[in-house]
């Protein structure tokens, strides 16, 4: 009864989860990628690469929904691989997730601290950090009033910034669908640049399952979620991409695609509300991941040992302790500067999640474990193809920089540890 009446407190229903998802996806990179993309596959080529970039994905959706619907706890591939592998792994992935989170977290605010200030006539490092520790701190008590709220905000953020997109791919439908065109010859090569760069733009839907303990009926809500995030995202950006191709014959060299797409199809209006929807959905990337990066954080420190009872949650359904400690952390680290350095963990955390995730499902299904079956871990082997392409968008300072991170977590780790008393010799 009484896991009856917790459950039924839950904030986060199924359409605000749908909108952490889309939010997640949907960040500033669709502004920019449909160039990036058309660099490397040009024409209508580009649209094919979004479409099969989003298809190629569907397995580790699958895998993610698969476990995600299992474990009814805050913390997603944290809880994952310490059910199938042990506390070691879990601290593993899960210490990369958040330190990567952070750094992110930090670089998205910085950056729209600096577009906000530049368009008051506002420069200088000093009033950027001012400004970007100030916006850290707003958004950080708006997720401290409680799960609740920040559900509500999260899904606002999320329509809003939705609706410049619609309305272009709209402008682009009543436009009228072109003549099919002849989709230029790409070369082998440049299909993998051209498909990793979609990717790029399609990740975020693996947050879904970091808040589960916090959803109503969680096993439905969050494969729902997670497949209609990634449908609603690729069928979104598939659009997009056919807008700007139809559009624009010099895509490759366009710095903002998608408003000059807009002011082709419906004049400076549109082309002024998709260029606005570039600062709104860096704010709600950036308020998404303030209210998610804590998790990680309390799952971690609901494993063996971590100090100050990080993994205390609220009555408000928020780890406060975890939320402050973030908090501090991006604070600091906003202070350093160098925003463009902040990215660096990226690709190897996203690497981490994919496959710790799709191996803790073939662990856990070849032990029948979970109400899972052997011919489950099927949805393992792309799911690892997938995440171990990642890799291939990872630069040697950032394996560097997650090996540093990483060390620095086990030394934390190590020295937090309850370690057995030696008995001395009387």
């Amino acid at each position: 009864m009484i896991q009856s009446r917790e459950r039924a407190r839950r904030a986060v229903g199924r359409f605000a989860l749908l909108a952490l998802g889309v939010n997640g996806i949907v960040g500033v990179g669709i502004f920019f990628a449909p160039a990036d993309v058309a660099r490397a596959a040009p024409g209508w080529s580009s649209v094919l690469v979004f479409a099969l970039t989003g298809l190629a994905l569907v397995p580790v959706a699958v895998t993610i929904a698969t476990l995600g619907k299992r474990f009814d706890e805050d913390g997603g591939p944290v809880v994952f691989a310490r059910a199938a592998f042990g506390p070691l792994p879990s601290f593993v992935v899960g210490w990369v997730a958040y330190v990567s989170a952070v750094f992110s977290t930090t670089a998205v605010m910085a950056g729209l601290t600096s577009a906000m200030l530049a368009a008051l006539g506002m420069r200088g490092p000093g009033a950027e950090r001012v400004g970007a520790t100030a916006l850290a701190t707003i958004l950080a008590l708006v997720c401290a009033a409680g799960i609740s709220l920040s559900a509500r905000v999260w899904t606002g953020l999320t329509i809003l910034k939705l609706v410049p997109l619609f309305a272009l791919a709209a402008a682009f439908l009543a436009h009228g669908l072109p003549a099919a065109g002849h989709a230029e010859a790409v070369t082998p090569a440049a299909w993998p640049r051209a498909a990793l760069t979609a990717t790029f733009t399609y990740q975020g839907f693996e947050i879904i399952p970091v808040v589960a303990g916090q959803v109503r009926s969680s096993a439905s809500a969050i494969p729902f979620a997670i497949a209609g995030s990634l449908g609603l995202a690729g069928l979104l950006y598939v659009t997009l991409q056919a807008a700007c191709v139809a559009a624009l014959p010099q895509l490759a060299s366009s710095s903002a695609p998608l408003a000059e797409a807009a002011a082709f199809y419906a004049g400076p209006g549109l082309a002024w509300l998709v260029t606005a929807g570039t600062s709104l959905s860096a704010l709600g990337i950036a308020f998404g991941m303030v209210a998610t990066t804590p998790r990680y954080l309390s799952a971690l420190a609901a494993g063996p040992s971590l100090p100050f009872e990080l993994d205390r949650v609220a009555a408000n359904g928020v780890p406060l302790r975890a939320l402050a400690t973030t908090w501090l952390l991006v604070v600091a680290v906003i202070q350093v500067g160098g925003r463009g350095e902040f990215f660096a963990l990226s690709s190897i955390a996203v690497l981490a999640q994919f496959v710790v995730t799709a191996l803790a499902l073939a662990a856990l299904a070849l032990r029948r474990l979970r109400g899972l079956v052997p011919r489950q871990a099927w949805w393992s082997l792309p799911s690892i193809v997938v995440g171990l392409v990642l890799t291939s968008g990872a630069t040697s300072r950032e394996w560097l920089v997650a090996s540093c991170a990483l060390a620095l977590g086990l030394g934390l780790r190590w020295l937090t540890s309850e370690r057995p008393a030696t008995s001395r010799p009387s």
